[in-house]
């Protein structure tokens, strides 16, 4: 029996997520059932100790295009791999995070794109026409801008927002860019960008709202693993890697 077809396919990768997932779930649900095409939402769990996947599972009785799998890799990256290459069922396919800080309604404005030449649609902080309502606080901004520098200079020139976990791409273009994945932790949306630039795939970024949420999982630390992401990226665009 064929599957039905899906248009949309959301991925959402979560790691103790207990606290906010719900209402994350139902505000995209809401958002996506009273659009004019079918959706599915994956929520990848990325080996949550709290009870995140048992209340996803328990919205499955009322949300009909909800399910939960486990990651095979742990971190961000691998979760978001895993669920594109695995899971995702749609034409288009998306990532988004847990918290919500971007909603879903911000991907009326990547339609346009996408049906137009561009393979993948990112959502941006940086654009003088984005919306950030709620400012994180000066380091890491200074840090957020200065990692940003580096990553255009080293990975992905042009892109104003590289880390903003809103997404889209085509389907075809997700599983070309996502099988050549090999970092599973903060710095995986560098490689992907660079892995489309360097597939041809043209890449357009839209001004987006977003709201800092609280209760980041985050560390500071993260900043020197996306900085040692971002040299082995270099390293394996030289090496030509991402062309094989």
């Amino acid at each position: 029996m064929n599957e039905k077809k899906v248009h949309l396919s959301v991925i959402i990768p979560a790691y103790n997520e207990a606290h906010r997932i719900e209402a994350t779930l139902r505000s995209v649900d809401a958002y996506l059932r009273v659009q004019q095409y079918s959706y599915e939402i994956i929520v990848v769990d990325n080996g949550s100790n709290d009870n995140t996947r048992d209340i996803v599972k328990k919205l499955k009785e009322t949300l009909d295009n909800l399910r939960v799998v486990e990651a095979h890799e742990r971190g961000k990256g691998g979760a978001v791999k895993f669920g594109m290459l695995h899971e995702a069922k749609g034409e288009f396919v998306m990532f988004m995070d847990a918290d919500n800080a971007t909603p879903i309604s911000e991907i009326e404005k990547f339609w346009p794109h996408l049906q137009n030449e561009f393979a993948v649609v990112i959502g941006s902080r940086y654009l003088a026409e984005s919306n950030v309502t709620h400012r994180q606080p000066l380091y890491r901004v200074i840090l957020s801008r200065v990692s940003n520098l580096l990553i255009q200079l080293l990975a992905a020139p042009g892109i104003r927002d590289t880390q903003l976990g809103f997404k889209v791409f085509t389907a075809s273009a997700a599983k070309e860019i996502f099988s050549r994945v090999t970092i599973w932790g903060w710095g995986f949306d560098m490689e992907v960008l660079t892995i489309a630039n360097i597939r041809n795939f043209k890449i357009k970024e839209v001004p987006v709202l977003w709201r800092e949420q609280g209760g980041s999982h985050v560390p500071l630390s993260a900043y020197l693993q996306s900085l040692r992401d971002l040299l082995k990226i270099k390293f394996q665009s030289i090496r030509g890697i991402y062309k094989k």
